[in-house]
């Protein structure tokens, strides 16, 4: 293969690339615009105004924020999970059912979802998380590692 011919190589894999690239892009943007808009319908919206107030003062993954959960959002949290991928609950397996816009968005989720608590941190919840869905260790080690692109 000439120089040249490897040139020409290297920029068609350049430019397929940037296709992919925005494919998944384009999948990021349906998901930045959907997230979460089942809350905005019943049965979810009246129970989630109910109770989100009170969940700003409680610390993530606390015993008493889960009993909050369980006792107010039930049927809600049922909803929410069936009809929003970038929960595990909405898979058999969880996140082993996911794939990478899935992981971006719940990821995304995390994030914001730590600036609604008084005492919200990332990091704990990554940690707390990795626990609650059983994620490995490098998928986690991943997740901490990217908490810098949102700063």
């Amino acid at each position: 293969m000439t120089p040249e011919e490897a040139r020409r190589e290297t920029e068609k894999h350049i430019k397929r690339v940037a296709e992919l690239l925005e494919i998944v892009s384009g999948h990021l943007e349906e998901r930045s615009l959907s997230h979460d808009a089942s809350k905005l319908e019943s049965p979810e919206a009246e129970m989630f105004a109910d109770v989100t107030e009170s969940l700003k003062g409680l610390t993530y993954g606390s015993e008493e924020y889960k009993a909050q959960l369980k006792e107010m959002l039930g049927i809600a949290l049922k909803h929410h999970y069936e009809n929003n991928r970038h929960h595990p609950e909405h898979f058999e397996k969880g996140v082993d059912d996911m794939n990478l816009v899935d992981l971006l968005e719940m990821f995304c989720d995390w994030r914001a979802a730590t600036e609604r608590h008084a005492d919200g941190d990332i990091f704990k919840s990554i940690d707390h998380n990795t626990e609650r869905f059983g994620l490995s260790e490098q998928l986690a080690q991943i997740l901490r590692n990217s908490v810098a692109l949102f700063e």
